[in-house]
């Protein structure tokens, strides 16, 4: 059991100590849930702290049960499995996938207040989250991450089952798993304290996080605004 989301980026920082201080080191968090471990963990490594957006694609009347995520930039990933076990129809994903888009877009601009992606090419990536179920959407932030051109990919969270964390590794350079129980029903009972992270809590991580140590961000020529960000966004499409 771990106390809290921060005590879980504590000793998740433990497991990462070998980054520690290196100057190629970048740590994304999945919000909400997974910034207050992030921002441990960042703390810890003396490393860059940001947030890599994803929204999972629930089931419809069981949205706790993933068939997919999407990550801003356009990727998607769908679990076929769940999809036929649930018989889901080709409407059913479009409509999830659009009600996530539009949430994706909310927080883009309520946590960025127009600050730039951060730039993660050549760069050692360290994706956290406060745990995964069936990862996919870790699977999604792996490949967004992935179209940057990165140095590495590190999916880093305090618990997991074994077979998620065993499937990510296909896709990512490591995989570290604080915690990964046989017995798992889900992320929130291996916290004691597992109250919803809010907006406002993720604003404020991410303002303390970007004053103490400032992430490589994309740099773009004066005037260009808008613009270089929008074809940044179409490259990773």
């Amino acid at each position: 059991m771990f106390r809290d989301r921060e005590e879980a980026g504590q000793r998740l920082a433990q497991a990462l100590s070998r980054f520690a201080g290196r100057p190629d080191v970048l740590v994304l968090a999945l919000p909400r849930g997974g910034v207050p471990v992030g921002v441990e963990v960042a703390r810890a490594l003396e490393a860059p702290f940001d947030l890599m957006l994803v929204r999972k694609l629930g089931v419809p009347g069981h949205e706790e049960l993933a068939m997919g995520a999407i990550a801003s930039g356009g990727g998607r990933v769908l679990n076929q499995r769940v999809i036929e076990l649930a018989r889901l129809t080709e409407q059913d994903i479009e409509q999830a996938t659009t009600r996530e888009q539009a949430e994706l877009r909310r927080r883009e601009k309520a946590y960025r207040e127009g600050r730039p992606q951060p730039r993660v090419e050549g760069r050692c990536v360290i994706l956290v989250d406060d745990g995964l179920a069936t990862g996919s959407t870790m699977l999604a932030a792996v490949r967004a991450v992935r179209q940057g051109n990165p140095a590495s990919v590190i999916v880093a969270v305090p618990v997991a089952p074994p077979e998620s964390c065993e499937g990510l590794r296909a896709e990512a350079d490591d995989v570290i798993c604080v915690e990964t129980p046989a017995r798992f029903m889900g992320v929130g009972q291996w916290y004691e304290n597992f109250e919803q992270t809010t907006d406002d809590e993720v604003r404020e991580l991410l303002k303390q996080a970007w004053q103490q140590h400032a992430p490589p961000e994309i740099q773009q020529p004066a005037g260009a605004g808008h613009a270089s960000h929008d074809r940044l966004r179409q490259g990773r499409k």
